[in-house]
């Protein structure tokens, strides 16, 4: 059986599940400044169609991963905590549309926070997860 999760990795599991249902939304909001951002890249049309929720299956598993404190959900953890830092300074490299600086540090401090923290934390307790 596995270990109690907490209260940080149970508010992380369900951030990511709530993450899941905005990506899976991104195709019905698509637009100029909306649509699901790869590598740097917001897409439309038919890229935007299949990665938004593609995305949203991601981390709903690892939102599942979490709850059910599996080990599976540490590298997942891991690379997805490395792709959101990627993903942010593509964006802030590739994009002409990035929001005022300010903005952009808090968006940063907050999605790097929350994608790093959960995977440290998973570390933490690795030897706990079944």
């Amino acid at each position: 059986m596995a270990a109690p999760r907490g209260k940080a990795l149970t508010t992380f599991a369900i951030l990511f599940a709530l993450l899941g249902v905005s990506n899976a939304l991104k195709p019905l909001e698509a637009s100029a400044t909306q649509g699901f951002v790869l590598f740097g890249h917001r897409l439309s049309g038919t890229p935007n169609l299949i990665a938004g929720p593609a995305f949203a299956l991601l981390l709903w598993a690892y939102a599942a991963g979490i709850w059910g404190m599996r080990r599976w959900a540490l590298p997942l953890g891991c690379v997805y905590a490395a792709y959101v830092v990627v993903n942010l300074v593509a964006f802030m490299v590739a994009s002409p549309d990035v929001p005022p600086l300010v903005f952009m540090l808090g968006y940063a401090v907050i999605a790097i926070g929350v994608s790093s923290g959960a995977a440290y934390l998973l570390y933490t307790r690795r030897d706990e997860l079944a």
